[in-house]
């Protein structure tokens, strides 16, 4: 599959970029700054001789005003104004982590190529993986990671802003994974490349030949160390295991009830109402987990709600922020929108269930509950 994915034919649209971001901030003493559309301290002006890499507000001659916040990791999303300030930046790098569901029949690779954040790297899911398990995109070894994102041409000084193609959907799977090996330093982008060109910011239309053969050496990088072939990296992980549960943690959980479990499904397949989509999956849930869809976390334009909205979320559902949470979903992706909500809470250490339903519902001895 991960060959496959990179010897497509690059598709080139019809229209060309020029870009020269405004930088506004700077990172110096290598800490990120976050800017919102508020008040003073900084001014971005624009005239006529600009490139069009700018707002469209900007384009009529509107004046934007922002404040300078530092960004620290303990606030898990980043606006797309501090983005586009910041691009150029040597130690900040920017990931697209498009995916989307089977039924969906959207290539994420082939969308990368047509349209992507300038400098962008494409960050595989399903490819940057563990390849032992038949499971969907479960998270590879320490090794395996190092090796896929060392071949990305990524190192631990490296500032992390991922983003996908919904809005807030895969990107925060692949936050939740760098968070996973020890790198703090990683922020989703709010609203995602949606909001990005909302606010009239240029996309590239073609993907440079160093990018694509980056993805493509991280595929075959990950490949190579299942094979036993490790080889020297510029990433250095560090295992957080309290951020990852397995299968047994939440047999254990159903016994001893410590922590609460909480499903980011729709609440018709959570009940056992829906099919799961993919086959030979029972339907329900996990005997006392609860339901919040991962919908709940963000608002109608794909952003991140505010930290009341999301307290009031999870109060409804009988969440209590006292005590400690496991996320869980499908197949491991939409539970970490749920972690990225918690986060925002300032719940830092949510552990997320990784083979999730898709694990759970295959056992033939797992316990199942449904609303019936």
């Amino acid at each position: 599959m991960a060959s496959s994915l990179f010897t497509r034919r690059l598709v080139h649209s019809s229209f060309s970029i020029s870009y020269k971001p405004q930088v506004f901030t700077s990172l110096l003493n290598k800490k990120l700054f976050y800017s919102r559309p508020k008040h003073t301290h900084a001014t971005l002006k624009t005239s006529s001789s600009q490139s069009p890499c700018v707002m469209s507000s900007f384009a009529a001659g509107r004046r934007a005003e922002y404040s300078t916040l530092s960004v620290s990791p303990k606030e898990p999303v980043v606006s797309v104004d501090w983005l586009h300030a910041n691009l150029r930046e040597p130690d900040l790098k920017v990931l697209d982590a498009s995916w989307y569901m089977p039924d969906e029949q959207r290539n994420p690779f082939q969308e990368y190529q047509v349209a992507h954040i300038p400098g962008a790297l494409f960050f595989d899911v399903d490819g940057i993986a563990d390849r032992t398990t038949n499971l969907p995109h479960m998270l590879p070894s320490e090794e395996a990671f190092a090796a896929a994102v060392s071949a990305l041409g990524l190192e631990n000084k490296d500032g992390l802003v991922v983003y996908d193609g919904k809005g807030i959907f895969s990107a925060a799977r692949v936050w939740w994974m760098f968070r996973v090996f020890g790198h703090d330093r990683v922020w989703v982008l709010d609203g995602g490349l949606p909001r990005w060109r909302a606010s009239g910011y240029d996309v590239e239309s073609s993907a440079s030949g160093d990018a694509i053969l980056k993805a493509s050496a991280a595929s075959e990088a990950i490949e190579k160390v299942y094979q036993g072939q490790v080889g020297p990296t510029t990433f250095q992980t560090k295992f957080q295991p309290h951020l990852i549960w397995t299968l047994e943690q939440v047999k254990r959980n159903i016994e001893e009830g410590t922590y609460q479990l909480v499903d980011a499904r729709s609440k018709a397949r959570f009940d056992g109402d829906a099919p799961e989509p993919r086959k030979g999956i029972r339907s329900g849930h996990v005997p006392g987990s609860k339901c919040i869809p991962f919908p709940q976390m963000l608002d109608a334009s794909q952003t991140l709600l505010p930290a009341d909205e999301l307290k009031k979320r999870f109060e409804q559902e009988g969440i209590s922020l006292e005590k400690p949470v496991v996320t869980a979903c499908g197949t491991g992706v939409t539970a970490c929108i749920l972690a990225l909500g918690l986060n925002r809470l300032g719940k830092h250490d949510v552990a997320v269930y990784d083979g999730s339903w898709t694990e759970w519902g295959a056992q033939p001895d797992t316990p199942v509950e449904t609303s019936s």
